[in-house]
């Protein structure tokens, strides 16, 4: 009897163990996440993209000077994303015009993607000898970015995610998409790729 009693004493001890055991593994676990979820936060906060349109800004063309979109203050500013191979690449052409007769009310900015069909392969200097001896091009044009996906530029994080721009949720369809700042650092259109530049509806929000 006496080995018996010895026996049950013992498997008690053990079972207490292993309830203390798995207890502090639980809590190890819990805590572990805790911390890995507060470290994920705070890790968020510090690669917020900026929320302000006038914080952003983007290499140029031959990415020897930085753009920054304070400098357009008071002034509209059209985004487009362009391309050298595309359907839509002879919308250079009413770009340029409206730079032309407009360049004192909107900034237009190219910004040459090759996200879509690979429909701008060249680097800066092919990209630039073509905007300029095809169309005559002498707005802005920014260094190769990506418009979308995991590398999308600051720039169209801001444009497209409700989120930093405070107005909507937008996709970038393919090139030649236009978005439209006011004076004010807003966004207030996004244009899809055949709305062409010369397009009243453009026109109507610039003159306004």
């Amino acid at each position: 009897m006496n080995w018996i009693k010895l026996e049950q004493s013992r498997l008690a001890s053990v079972v207490t163990i292993m309830k203390i055991i798995l207890y502090t593994m639980a809590l190890f676990s819990f805590l572990s996440c805790t911390r890995s979820e507060a470290q994920s936060s705070d890790t968020e906060v510090e690669i917020q993209t900026p929320t302000n349109f006038y914080d952003l800004s983007v290499l140029s063309l031959d990415e020897d000077q930085t753009i920054s979109f304070s400098d357009f203050k008071g002034k509209k500013v059209l985004l487009v994303n362009v391309a050298s191979k595309c359907g839509f690449t002879p919308q250079y052409e009413g770009l340029q015009e409206l730079h032309e007769q407009y360049g004192e009310d909107v900034e237009i900015i190219g910004l040459p993607c090759n996200q879509f069909m690979y429909q701008e392969p060249g680097d800066k200097e092919s990209i630039a000898s073509f905007c300029k001896s095809n169309y005559g091009v002498s707005f802005a044009l920014t260094t190769k970015i990506k418009v979308k996906g995991s590398d999308q530029h600051p720039v169209y994080q801001w444009l497209t995610k409700k989120e930093l721009n405070g107005v909507g949720d937008y996709s970038v369809s393919w090139n030649f998409n236009k978005f439209l700042v006011n004076e004010q650092g807003e966004l207030i259109a996004h244009f899809g790729s055949k709305v062409k530049p010369m397009d009243d509806q453009i026109l109507s929000l610039i003159k306004s």
